[in-house]
């Protein structure tokens, strides 16, 4: 089969290349080295240090707040969970207050920057929570002060004044903070303060440590030796007729739907080792190189040939399913690389928006349109990548994530859907493939000499499909070589009709016109074909012999 003859546009998938940022890293921010050493404010009471840390402790071991800020002075902490609607940011501040006018001054920064908070993690609305704990309250303040939330756009800061014996009570009658016992020893020392901030700064490593480990659990190998195999089989591509030639592409097994037709469904899977052209092969190198490494450090090697195997494979399963085009690429598998850092983010979903989170649904929206817009991007391998990665990293789950169960759903969940994929696909009924599926798997037939067969699949689609100009033609050889000259004949005039320029059309036209004594008609469309194509010898030979005996 000539690359002329083939016939197939070649439809390339183009992958954006971007970088795993976090909006946040795992350490503590603004914690000065020196802040671990004693430090303590001298005018307040150290029982109300201590109530201050154990605050801060109870928010961190057991309400997994995350320490976003801690003041020099450690007299000022911020402290985030996305998860907890009522309270997603809690500002601690442990101080003597003297005036209502400095609170007042004091939520309206707070206000401020709690905006800024919201505006960084990307949040509708931002609940702030912000505690005062002090010895006595302002002298000239008002029962009202505390009472009144501070509003800032769409960040609400919600005031908490903890001071003196009323402290506990306070605390008690908060249903954020009731489920604990908050009284406190009648004696406090410097080393029972300094012991419970110990034990606060002590859970908030542990818990960034933690954190940081889901990111690490190994080091990645196959994501390099899946950089080296595509790289190598471009150099190959391109010393065997070139990585755009349709003919070596199907050669090297890209997915080209009438093969896998013919029962050739190892075409699933090494279409993920190909590229078609230069720029193709970089977009999606650069892309496997970070997605890749962040995935297999995230998943272990094991898992990460499965995800990223299976990827490939639904995406390449998707384009045979939803498009005829030629296509190959490793776009399909990258996408997969997507589907499982979003099952991630289902697993863990504070990690997953406080750390890459909006990054990653970002840019897969950015693909997935630039799919839809842009002419010659396989958006259906894109998405059948993307939906067989979430379905594998169900399947497979991360290390020290196991559940069993729905692990199991997940799989049960993926037969059923390639299952109903497969049952409303592509069948075995030709009207029901698109023309240049039918036309391809009829030019392999005839290739291999299968004229019968040809003829089986051409004519259902002649009579009852949408058939176009290459479709009679290749019926009405078929014919011919079958002896059925008088179909074949029509089937001929047909694909003129469709396409006036076809000279193959015209030349077998007048070949079986001659047979029938209709040499005029003949010398017409001898002519026709030879003035498309004068680089024809035969064309010319026919033309000229109709020329000089009629």
């Amino acid at each position: 089969m000539s690359g002329n003859d083939c016939r197939v546009g070649v439809k390339t998938s183009l992958t954006v290349f971007f970088v795993l940022q976090c909006k946040k890293g795992f350490g503590i921010v603004g914690i000065d080295k020196g802040s671990f050493k004693k430090k303590v404010v001298d005018d307040v009471d150290l029982r109300y240090h201590y109530l201050f840390w154990k605050i801060a402790h109870y928010l961190v071991e057991f309400k997994q707040y995350r320490i976003l800020n801690l003041s020099p002075n450690q007299d000022e902490i911020w402290l985030e969970n996305t998860g907890i609607k009522e309270a997603n940011v809690i500002r601690m501040v442990l101080k003597d207050l003297d005036w209502g006018n400095w609170v007042k001054r004091d939520m309206e920064l707070t206000s401020v920057n709690g905006e800024k908070i919201r505006k960084s993690l990307g949040k509708r609305q931002l609940q702030v929570k912000n505690i005062y704990v002090s010895t006595f309250p302002p002298v000239d303040s008002g029962p009202d002060l505390f009472q009144e939330p501070v509003n800032n756009q769409k960040t609400t800061i919600q005031p908490l004044l903890l001071h003196g014996d009323q402290s506990v009570d306070t605390l008690m009658n908060d249903p954020f903070f009731s489920e604990v016992d908050w009284d406190l020893p009648n004696e406090v020392l410097d080393a029972n303060v300094e012991w419970i901030k110990s034990m606060t700064m002590t859970a908030s490593s542990k818990q960034i440590q933690k954190e940081r480990q889901l990111f690490e659990k190994g080091k990645p190998f196959f994501t390099y030796f899946f950089i080296a195999l595509q790289l190598i089989m471009f150099f190959i591509l391109e010393l065997n007729g070139g990585s755009k030639d349709p003919q070596t592409l199907i050669e090297f097994g890209a997915k080209y739907n009438p093969l896998m037709i013919e029962g050739e469904w190892w075409r699933l899977v090494t279409p993920i080792f190909l590229h078609i052209g230069i720029l193709h092969l970089l977009m999606n190198t650069l892309a496997l190189f970070y997605l890749g490494t962040a995935v297999e450090k995230m998943f272990g090697r094991i898992r990460f040939i499965f995800i990223y195997m299976i990827s490939g494979i639904t995406g390449s399963l998707a384009s045979f399913l939803f498009t005829s085009n030629l296509s190959a690429g490793a776009s399909g598998a990258i996408f997969g690389c997507f589907g499982a850092l979003l099952y991630f983010g289902v697993l863990y979903p504070k990690i997953f928006f406080r750390t890459m989170g909006t990054n990653i649904i970002a840019v897969i929206l950015l693909n997935l349109v630039l799919g839809f817009t842009i002419p010659g991007i396989d958006n259906a391998g894109h998405i059948g990548g993307l939906i067989g990665g979430v379905l594998a990293a169900g399947i497979v789950s991360l290390p020290n994530a196991l559940r069993p169960l729905r692990q199991l759903l997940f799989l049960g969940g993926s037969i059923v859907l390639i299952g109903v994929l497969m049952s409303r696909g592509i069948g075995t009924d030709p009207t029901s493939w698109d023309v240049d599926t039918v036309n391809g798997v009829a030019q392999e037939k005839i290739s291999n000499q299968q004229w019968e067969e040809a003829e089986k699949i051409l004519l259902p689609v002649v009579e009852d499909g949408s058939p176009n100009a290459q479709t009679f033609f290749y019926l009405s050889y078929a014919e011919i070589k079958l002896n059925k000259l008088a179909p074949a004949k029509n089937h001929l005039k047909a694909a003129i009709d469709e396409n006036g320029q076809f000279h193959e059309a015209h030349y077998n036209l007048a070949l079986i016109l001659i047979d029938s004594g209709e040499r005029k008609e003949a010398l017409v469309h001898a002519k026709k074909a030879y003035e498309l194509n004068r680089q024809d010898d035969n064309y010319e030979k026919l033309y000229k012999e109709l020329q000089e005996n009629i």
